[in-house]
């Protein structure tokens, strides 16, 4: 654990003290950086609270904030009526931000994703947060979270593939490119690429995955047993290497991800995106325009 991580657990720990005083505070924890035990002096710091069915009014939030020393709010999410907010304050130059929910509406989030397989929003992404968790408060509660949330379904993983399974062939338009000035649509494509490389690889994995916000990517790969050779290391040349370089790169590795979805889930269709490994736009020809226009008599 870096010391940056064990000053803001034990901050962590301070911090959760009012609010889990509250009647219906049952579960808390800390999440991010802090949890994994990675942060740093610019690491901000993420916590949750649950609650058994009524969140702490306005009030109470206000003066457990001004109890602690806390600022103002830098922000605050909508969603109390639908059981769950989050808010942002500062306390001693750390920005704190804190998740408020009913047990009822978290496992309401968990399913969205585990059930109704809701995998193009961020929820991924609080449920990959939850395993790596540090409980603080009700470690029971958070220990089945724990367990449900470590049964990835299969389903769950089909769902991933096939969302992600979406590549523009930007390898076949390297003259286009070359003879556009289209350096913004170029990074954006490149970007989604590797978004959508990085999804269909967490899906393999069975590992929660969401773009939003995605950050410390060798990590994730390091989890990665079913992926391309070196692929963290390949995703980032993307961006460095000239186009020349970066395009029939990405190609290999699209195409080496996709032989890994036939091999591991052949009952998803990979023909369409198969079906543009290979291909080039070709330019049209000035003889076979002229050609092609009829000459009147």
């Amino acid at each position: 654990m870096t010391p940056a991580s064990q000053i803001l657990l034990n901050r962590a720990r301070h911090i959760c003290a009012p609010y889990i005083a509250t009647p219906t505070a049952c579960a808390a924890m800390v999440t991010g950086s802090v949890a994994k035990g990675i942060a740093d002096f610019y690491s901000d710091l993420d916590m949750a609270v649950y609650y058994d069915d009524t969140l702490p009014d306005e009030e109470t939030l206000h003066a457990i904030r001004t109890q602690l020393g806390g600022s103002d709010r830098k922000w605050v999410t909508d969603g109390r009526e639908q059981g769950g907010f989050a808010e942002a304050f500062r306390l001693d130059g750390v920005e704190v931000q804190l998740i408020h929910a009913t047990t009822a509406s978290w496992e309401a989030m968990m399913a969205q994703v585990q059930i109704e397989l809701k995998v193009d929003t961020p929820l991924p992404k609080a449920l990959e947060g939850m395993s790596a968790c540090v409980p603080l408060h009700g470690a029971a509660i958070i220990a089945r979270w724990k367990e449900q949330i470590a049964a990835y379904p299969s389903a769950l993983t089909e769902a991933m593939v096939t969302h992600y399974l979406k590549f523009f062939p930007i390898w076949g338009l390297a003259s286009h490119f070359q003879s556009r000035d289209a350096t913004i649509w170029y990074h954006q494509i490149l970007v989604e690429a590797a978004q959508n490389l990085c999804g269909i690889l967490a899906g393999l994995n069975q590992i929660y995955f969401t773009p939003f916000q995605f950050k410390r990517m060798h990590r994730f790969t390091d989890l990665l047993t079913i992926a391309p050779p070196d692929v963290a290391e390949r995703i980032e040349r993307l961006f460095a290497a000239p186009l020349a370089e970066a395009l029939p790169e990405l190609e290999r590795l699209v195409a080496e991800t996709l032989s890994l979805v036939e091999r591991e889930l052949p009952q998803i269709d990979t023909t369409a995106a198969r079906s543009r490994i290979g291909w080039r736009h070709e330019p049209w020809s000035e003889a076979r325009q002229i050609a092609a226009v009829p000459v009147d008599v």
